[in-house]
């Protein structure tokens, strides 16, 4: 199993949804690093369950220790722990699941792989592994914006067949995003998407969604042509977010429905650089970051695990009707915009390293 991401700014995360705990280990921090859990806190809390009716009523407080790599206040530059306790696990909700796959879940594929699984909540395929990322991330997105000035900003864009009006990129705040319980920063369209959730939940069914993120300040040149373009690893760190099934950048598949005249990207100069006057390419060309703001879309299904009766079968093939018992998300899509945030920086700052460590290929002896 990978549970390690980046390749100078690593992160490996640990824990199933109904063990003692969570949490991740981050290798690669610079040193001297203010970072406190107060640093990191905020982003969990924004990931949290039971902060409405939009996510499941599980209720953790999600507090992180550190463990190591921090003395006085100051990284190391040794390796982080990072530890969030498990407190309302509930894993007899999943006897039943126990001897029946959830349709559309990893019950089957990890039984298969492994031939033995967490059985109760999911275990590594429970968005509840998200926590060590968005710790991480946390911690990553503390060193790009103090030192480079790069901002990460998501939101809710789509739920169900609920599409938000135009966001300004160049002005979105994480204050405005969180102006309601399912962060969409577009109201009208926000009370659809609360309303379209409710009556989903009150059906004991889900439903799906998009997560806008946009990355500003990122400067030119990150990226590592040819398999690890920028937008390659941002594709890949999403799609590694539980329930996610589609990454589109820049114009994204509605680009392929214009001519080239209409989708190129001409450039001018902006304030002494090279820039582009419009940014249909999402802020990367030839897998390299050209300065521009860096933005995506993630597409998120509806989540498997539902209240609603299912005709299936169980492990043996025997007809068997599951009716999920236990604390689920009607939509992830709201406690999924920090995660995506939280991945983004993982990538961004992982790049910062590794474009660095190529420029002291430049320095004279």
């Amino acid at each position: 199993m990978s549970s390690t991401l980046g390749t100078l700014f690593r992160v490996t995360t640990f824990g199933e949804s109904h063990c003692k705990g969570v949490g991740a280990v981050v290798d690669g921090c610079p040193p001297n690093l203010a970072l406190s859990e107060a640093d990191i806190q905020p982003q969990l809390d924004r990931r949290r369950p039971g902060q409405s009716k939009m996510t499941t009523d599980r209720q953790e407080a999600d507090r992180v220790t550190i463990l190591s790599g921090v003395e006085n206040g100051r990284t190391l530059g040794t390796p982080i722990g990072l530890f969030v306790p498990n407190r309302d696990q509930r894993p007899g909700d999943y006897e039943e699941m126990s001897q029946i796959p959830r349709p559309s879940h990893a019950d089957y594929t990890y039984q298969m792989k492994y031939g033995i699984r967490a059985a109760s909540g999911g275990g590594r395929s429970s968005a509840r592994e998200t926590i060590g990322r968005v710790a991480a991330g946390a911690i990553a997105e503390k060193i790009l914006s103090e030192r480079f000035g790069v901002q990460i900003v998501a939101w809710v864009s789509a739920v169900a067949d609920v599409l938000s009006g135009e966001v300004d990129m160049a002005t979105i705040t994480r204050d405005r995003v969180d102006g309601n319980f399912i962060r969409c920063p577009d109201e009208s369209a926000a009370r659809q998407m609360m309303a379209a959730v409710r009556a989903a939940r009150d059906d004991q069914d889900s439903l799906g969604g998009v997560v806008t993120c946009v990355c500003r300040n990122v400067p030119a040149g990150l990226g590592e042509p040819v398999f690890d373009k920028l937008e390659a690893q941002l594709a890949r760190a999403m799609l590694s977010i539980p329930a996610t099934k589609g990454f589109e950048i820049g114009s994204g598949f509605a680009g392929t429905r214009l001519r080239g005249s209409r989708h190129n990207d001409p450039f001018v100069q902006k304030e002494g650089r090279l820039g582009t006057l419009t940014n249909n390419s999402g802020g990367i060309q030839g897998g390299i970051s050209n300065g521009e703001p860096i933005y995506f879309r993630v597409a998120f299904k509806p989540p498997a695990t539902i209240g609603s009766p299912q005709k299936t079968v169980d492990f043996s093939g025997a007809s068997a009707v599951l009716a999920a018992k236990g604390r689920h998300d009607p939509c992830v899509v709201p406690r999924a915009v920090p995660i995506v945030e939280a991945m983004a920086a993982l990538v961004l700052m992982d790049s910062m390293l590794r474009q660095a460590a190529r420029c002291i290929g430049n320095l004279q002896p």
